[in-house]
């Protein structure tokens, strides 16, 4: 996906959950984050927009402290979230397109700005899902293509990384197949940080599980169960997925 593409989905999600917001109330519980209120998605996520655009807009090269958001609540809280989701758009939208900056994931990405402008498009989108599991309705749609990139950027970013606590004791294989987009995933588990291969590699595999890339998309993030006929071979496996591959 190109980067403006990206900056639009930002921009759209971010609209989308500011208004789910607003529709709930801030005081609302959001299933999908035990513990969590809507005022708590709120916080999260603007302050994850702000501490994206910090990078961005200061070219900065090296990691600094996660901002605070501001103790608010409704409307205040509403308007200061739209606030920097909005800030953010602007400044991904302004930067230069070869600004230099710190990024955290190894996915290979073509620029740091596309790094962020990817990464905040996938982060506002599974918030948005959390607003709308506070509503009690349906996931709102999402774009067959942009769910199958969210799901490489779990595998191949979050689930390369030393923290990945989705481990087992013997060497096992996993493979996620999009049934809409014709993507595959062949996740080698073991007892170090799992590797995923891009592809079906031909290996047998202990588990597989096949939806649309939309349903991946929202399973994998655990936003929906995955369990079901969707998963085939050794269901323990997508169990452990759902105890212990949330990414914090």
């Amino acid at each position: 996906m190109k980067i403006s593409e990206y900056v639009e989905t930002l921009a759209r999600e971010g609209e989308s959950l500011a208004g789910t917001a607003e529709r709930t109330g801030t005081e609302a519980p959001v299933p999908t984050c035990p513990g969590w209120r809507v005022a708590d998605l709120l916080r999260h996520t603007g302050a994850v927009h702000r501490w994206a655009a910090g990078y961005v807009r200061d070219a900065a090269v090296e990691p600094g402290p996660f901002p605070q958001a501001p103790e608010l609540a409704g409307a205040e809280l509403l308007a200061w979230y739209r606030e920097e989701h909005e800030a953010l758009v602007r400044t991904l939208t302004e930067a230069p397109a070869d600004v230099q900056c710190w990024t955290f994931l190894p996915t290979a990405a073509p620029s740091p700005l596309a790094f962020w402008a990817r990464r905040q498009a996938h982060e506002t989108a599974v918030h948005r899902m959390d607003a709308e599991s506070a509503l009690g309705e349906p996931y709102g749609h999402v774009a067959p293509e942009f769910a199958e990139d969210g799901v490489d950027e779990l595998l191949t970013g979050f689930h390369a990384r030393p923290r990945s606590r989705m481990r087992t004791e013997e060497p096992r294989v996993l493979r996620i197949r999009s049934a809409d987009t014709g993507a595959v995933w062949t996740v080698h588990l073991s007892a170090e940080p799992p590797r995923t291969v891009t592809g079906d590699t031909g290996e047998p595999a202990d588990c597989e599980v096949v939806g649309e890339a939309s349903w991946l998309y929202a399973a994998l993030w655990n936003r929906l169960p995955l369990t079901g006929p969707r998963v085939t071979g050794d269901e323990s496996l997508a169990r452990r997925w759902v105890e212990t591959a949330g990414v914090g």
